[in-house]
This record gives C-alpha cells, sequence and structure tokens, in this order.
C-alpha cells in the first residue's frame, strides 16, 4: 500500500496496512536542505516561487518517506492579499498592516480570486502533484478564519490577542462581517488548490484556545464549519485542527470534517472516544519529545500506537510543527518506527 493511499484510507477510517504518518513543518528549518535555500531567499520569496516551494515540499518526501507532501506555504497568504501588507523580519514573525479595527478598516478589504492573487500557490500544488504522482497524498492548507481574523486586528502574534477580543465583545458585528470575509475567500482558496490536485486540505486554528466554549462556538465552529461544509462535496479530506481546545474538544464535532487534529496537550484515548468512529484523528505527538533519549522517544511512540489499537482512523503525526531544533536524523526514527509498529494497531473495528 502507497503512501497516497494509506492517508486517504485512515482518513475515510478503512482498512490501512500500517499508520500513516506526516509532521506538521515537515519542511523548514530544522532540514538543512531547507537552511541552504532560505541563506539565498527570503521566506516571502520561497513561497512566491513555485518551483522553489515544491522543492521545499519535497525535501521531506525525499528524506523522510512520511505518506504525504503539504505544501510549503504560509496562512497568511491569501489574506495579504485581501488589502493589508505582510511582512517578516529578524527577531519577529509575521505582521500585517494596517490592522483592522474599524469599520473603516474594514471597507479596505476586499474578496479575493485566487485563481488570479495567488496563482504562485496554484502551481506549486501542480508540480507537488506531478512530482509524487500516486504514491504520496497532497495536503493543501489554510488558516481558519478566527485564527485570521487574530493577525488581522492585532497586526502580529500575542500572547493574548487583546485588540481581537476586544473587537469581538465590543464591536461583534463588526467581527461577524470580518469573519464571514474570511471564510469566503478560504472557500475560494481551498477550492483552487482541490483543482490543482490536493488530495487532503487542513484548516489550522492555532488560536481557537484562546476562546471560552460559548465564544469558539460563535467566532471559531461557526465559521470553520462554514468552510467545511462548502467543501463537502468535493470528495476531498478535510482536516480539522483547533488547537488548545482541549476542555472543550467535543465542541469540534459541529465543524464536518473527515479528520479532526489533537494538539500534544489532549488525551488521545479521550479524543477517540469523542469522535470514533465518524471521525479520524490526527496527531498527538509533544513536538519536544523528539529532542530526548530516543528511549523516552519509542516510549511515547508505542503508547500514541497504543491509545487507537484496533481503531483505522489514525494519521499519526506531531501536536504541532517541528521545533527547528529537531535532528532530522530523531524525525526519520519518528517516522520508521510509526510505520513498523503501526501494523499491529490499525485493523478497523468500531470505534
Amino acid at each position: 500500500m502507497n503512501g497516497r493511499t494509506r492517508f486517504l484510507n485512515a482518513a475515510r477510517r478503512e482498512y490501512v496496512d500500517t499508520r500513516p504518518v506526516w509532521m506538521m513543518r515537515q519542511a523548514g528549518r530544522f532540514l538543512p536542505e531547507y537552511r541552504a535555500i532560505r541563506e539565498k531567499t527570503s521566506f516571502l520569496e520561497l513561497c512566491a516561487n513555485p518551483e522553489l516551494a515544491c522543492e521545499v515540499t519535497m525535501q521531506p518526501i525525499r528524506r523522510f518517506d512520511v505518506d504525504a507532501a503539504i505544501i510549503f506555504s504560509d496562512i497568511l497568504v491569501p489574506i495579504a492579499k485581501m488589502g493589508q501588507t505582510l511582512t517578516f523580519g529578524k527577531g519577529h514573525g509575521p505582521r500585517l498592516a494596517p490592522p483592522i479595527r474599524s469599520w473603516d478598516d474594514f471597507r479596505m478589504l476586499r474578496r479575493i480570486d485566487p485563481y488570479e492573487e495567488t496563482r504562485e500557490v496554484h502551481e506549486t500544488v501542480q508540480r507537488v502533484r506531478d512530482a509524487v504522482g500516486t504514491e504520496k497524498a497532497v495536503i493543501g492548507f489554510a488558516g481558519a478564519p478566527f485564527t485570521l481574523l487574530a493577525y488581522m486586528v492585532d497586526g502580529e502574534g500575542s500572547r493574548n490577542f487583546a485588540e481581537t477580543k476586544r473587537l469581538l465583545f465590543s464591536e461583534p458585528d463588526l467581527a461577524h462581517e470580518i469573519l464571514s470575509l474570511i471564510a469566503d475567500v478560504i472557500v475560494d482558496y481551498l477550492g483552487m488548490q482541490i483543482d490543482a490536485g490536493a488530495d487532503a486540505v487542513q484548516l489550522f486554528d492555532s488560536w481557537a484556545g484562546l476562546l471560552s466554549p460559548d465564544d469558539f462556538d460563535t467566532f471559531a465552529g461557526a465559521y470553520a464549519a462554514s468552510i467545511m461544509e462548502r467543501l463537502a462535496d468535493r470528495g476531498t479530506a478535510r482536516i480539522y485542527f483547533p488547537k488548545s481546545i482541549g476542555a472543550y474538544l467535543e465542541r469540534a464535532k459541529a465543524v464536518p470534517c473527515e479528520v479532526v487534529g489533537v494538539d500534544w496537550a489532549q488525551d488521545l484515548s479521550k479524543a477517540r472516544e469523542l469522535f470514533a468512529p465518524d471521525r479520524a484523528l490526527q496527531g498527538n505527538l509533544d513536538p519536544t519529545a523528539l529532542l530526548g533519549t530516543r528511549e523516552q522517544l519509542d516510549t511515547r511512540i508505542d503508547t500514541l500506537l497504543a491509545a487507537t489499537k484496533g481503531y483505522a482512523g489514525h494519521i499519526v503525526n506531531l501536536g504541532h510543527g517541528i521545533i527547528p531544533s529537531t535532528d532530522p536524523e530523531t524525525a526519520l526514527h519518528f517516522v520508521r518506527r510509526v510505520h513498523e509498529l503501526g501494523a499491529g494497531c490499525c485493523d478497523a473495528d468500531e470505534g
């Protein structure tokens, strides 16, 4: 069974010969071949160059033989085309300017045509599809509306995103208008990636955990659900990853999808109880486990596999992105151990 079949079967909770595995941020700074490219090219230049973006996407496929290739890009790429300016600089993460905090600010935003304004992403997906053929799954992705709203309003990453929450609580009508516009853009953006050849699309809700359960339903879950509902007829595996909502993970049931991403702070066995047999799970090794000893890593991998033993619907991954200081040889060991031991864990059952 090749990686593509293994990945898609797990997403559908069907028979797999062993656990599929890939790693969030598997293309990135921990790879020397990636760093060699970045010495000559800025991050945004790399995202905008389909040839280089494809090469970077393929690096972990060649090095680790993971089952899926996730497109190299950034969740803010489509948002930056809507009217704000995106910059990355040394010593700080992404910044969007000007921040969107009033109705006048909102009126400067526009709905984009991703086929025209993010055509470099379309070409990157096509190139990766051609490169992997039918051997590996291709994953497109986007940020979820609430997570993108947080960057658009605060203008950059924040510990508490106070400006975003101020907007939610003082101008909820404006917040809903912005979220609706973002959802429309992301539906088009993910649809474009599907048209280009993506087998699956992942919606990253990285800042969902900032919200209370009820606010999650209102400002995050509802808009993620709107996107997923509109992609339901595309025949593509839909993955929703709401980070840090372990205390109310059951609220993610309202978001229609094939796969729910689970971060490392959540009990995978309990997640299985919540979602099996109707949803597959993805995750959830603590990324910092790759920084420790092989012995402790093996124990954690074994525990991870045991949590879903007998359930076909488990795509093994980290609970968030791989850490830049990770030794690539340790990442390779992780992938190989999952493939070697996963065969005894994945016969389908009732959940």
